[in-house]
């Protein structure tokens, strides 16, 4: 097992170990940990675990996923080549926002996979993971236009856009999203040659 693996299964023991949040992980399957590729150089990541991300243990495999993956192939780039998490790793119940406390509490634990997994490209889906990196924006002027942040001793590109499942429920943002994802592949290889 690499190191990189080893890291992520001991940061998923320290999470259990903690009792993260242990109301929501009463009403959860299971404790759902990032996926894809861990030596990504782009990390995707949302706000918490649906209903499907729940039963199967990774995330974004519902609708949201669906669209998540015909945005990827869109853009010539395929889940393996990248790695997906989110903020909070329990399925809120009914679906509903993860709440600040449950957003601060796991915040710690998304700091270390990111330290662990070291992207060039940070692409938040959604306010909730946007407003973590980039707290003064509002996403509806931010979506789409990458942004160069200190985070701890490193700096980060982060690329906020719409969440897939706000496409999905409002067909006006669809194509707002399709065209600020088209735009991923263009902001690698910018960081590559930079």
């Amino acid at each position: 097992m690499s190191d990189t693996l080893a890291a992520l299964d001991q940061l998923k023991a320290d999470i259990l170990k903690a009792n993260t949040c242990p109301e929501l992980a009463e009403t959860a399957t299971q404790l759902v940990m990032g996926h894809g590729n861990s030596n990504a150089d782009i990390v995707f990541i949302g706000e918490a675990p649906g209903k499907n991300e729940d039963l199967q243990g990774i995330p974004f495999v519902g609708a949201a996923g669906k669209f998540l993956d015909e945005m990827l192939a869109e853009a010539k780039l395929v889940r393996s080549d990248i790695y997906i998490t989110n903020i909070v790793k329990y399925r809120p119940p009914s679906n509903r926002d993860p709440k600040p406390e449950e957003k601060r509490a796991f915040w710690p634990f998304l700091v270390r996979e990111l330290q662990i997994i070291k992207p060039k490209l940070i692409v938040t889906l959604g306010r909730h993971s946007m407003e973590y990196f980039l707290p003064n924006a509002k996403i509806s002027l931010a979506h789409g236009q990458p942004k160069r942040v200190v985070f701890g001793d490193t700096k980060l590109v982060i690329m906020p856009l719409y969440h897939p499942a706000a496409a999905i429920y409002n067909r006006d943002l669809k194509q707002t999203l399709l065209d600020d994802f088209a735009g991923v592949p263009s902001v690698m290889t910018q960081l590559k040659t930079a």
